[in-house]
């Protein structure tokens, strides 16, 4: 896919205040610990991860995604009236209904001639949304759009603690494959497109690419959908080394045709923005694509695995310290469970008529 009109105008993210560490979850977890003789410090190790923050008990994720998105309007120079679609594209919604997007659009005070809807797709909620928004801006059925999500993890997080604690049946293996829901932390993002004529700074969205090998649907899964019953073990479960194996094969694979369809050499990215996994992950990726570890802006190690507003945050925190400069080619590189791969190349400040 490529785009001619489309500018990725402002990002904003919200942090939580809550900071959890690693080991605070760990010495939580010491009656499992003890009973498998799993090594202290295990999380951290694995994973890069020193700690994560959550939201206060009770938020609802709708009222901090307003939050977020206003924060974005805030740093563009448009109208809330040029703003024809509001896409809600995090895992964690307010209710099954109506659409969490409502909320936030009647906060933000928007027209009621914008399109209102949410989207989940797991880790890729959010870059879906942008690629659906830029469709519209494209066409000319909208002059700008925003995509905003608020994933809020202390719920699962805690629920998996006193369920690995209660229950004294599972073993190692089991334990494990709820270790992935432990990575987890919460934040809140927002990206608001607009058509190139309207923009300020002119960070044109190029183009990019998607692709899907569903084949390994089953690596990572939730319980299921509450209004159809629930279950006993913790509420995800993910087969960690598998889903790492198959998330960066499939990486590999879309790459180079995400290089042709931006029309860019892969020496040519001067600034990467992924999905935040964990350390192991980051290595194999750039290690599979042939980039230099070095492009990238990681805040997994403080931030967790923040799910589909990872990417968004990362990209927002950090424009803010100032790691994109005019005319950088930066790619938006986002794996998530199901397999879906999906990658966004943006040229920032395009100083350049031809550069892109």
């Amino acid at each position: 896919m490529r785009f001619e009109h489309v500018c990725v105008e402002a990002l904003a993210a919200t942090l939580p205040d809550q900071i959890v560490r690693s080991s605070d979850i760990e010495a939580r977890l010491a009656p499992v610990y003890q009973r498998l003789r799993l090594p202290e410090g295990r999380l951290e190790m694995m994973t890069g991860i020193v700690e994560r923050r959550f939201f206060p008990p009770g938020s609802m994720p709708g009222e901090i995604s307003a939050l977020t998105a206003e924060k974005a309007l805030h740093k563009a120079a448009i109208s809330r009236e040029d703003v024809g679609v509001l896409v809600h594209g995090s895992v964690c919604r307010a209710y099954l209904e109506p659409a969490t997007a409502c909320g936030v659009h009647h906060r933000l005070k928007l027209p009621s001639q914008c399109l209102v809807y949410d989207v989940s797709n797991a880790c890729l909620g959010l870059l879906d949304g942008v690629v659906q928004v830029a469709n519209m801006i494209e066409l000319g059925q909208v002059r700008a759009g925003l995509v905003v999500g608020t994933e809020d993890s202390r719920v699962v997080v805690e629920n998996t603690i006193d369920r690995l604690n209660r229950d004294t049946t599972l073993s190692r293996d089991e334990v494990n494959r709820a270790f992935a829901t432990l990575t987890l932390g919460s934040a809140s993002a927002a990206i608001l497109l607009v058509r190139r004529e309207l923009s300020q700074y002119d960070n044109r969205l190029i183009g990019g690419i998607y692709r899907a090998e569903t084949v390994h649907y089953h690596l990572c899964q939730s319980a299921r959908d509450e209004t159809i019953g629930g279950e006993s073990r913790p509420l995800m479960w993910t087969d960690s080394e598998g889903l790492l194996r198959a998330g960066i094969a499939t990486a590999k694979v879309a790459f180079p045709q995400f290089l042709h369809a931006v029309g860019w050499e892969a020496s040519q990215i001067d600034r990467t923005f992924c999905h935040q996994v964990g350390r192991a992950h980051q290595r194999a990726l750039f290690d599979a694509l042939g980039l230099p570890i070095s492009i990238d802006f990681p805040t997994v190690s403080f931030l967790g695995n923040t799910g589909a507003v990872a990417l968004p945050v990362t990209a927002a925190l950090g424009i803010e310290q100032g790691v994109v400069r005019p005319g950088d080619r930066v790619a938006w590189l986002g794996v998530g469970s199901g397999i879906n791969v999906l990658a966004l190349g943006i040229c920032w400040g395009c100083v350049s008529p031809g550069i892109g």
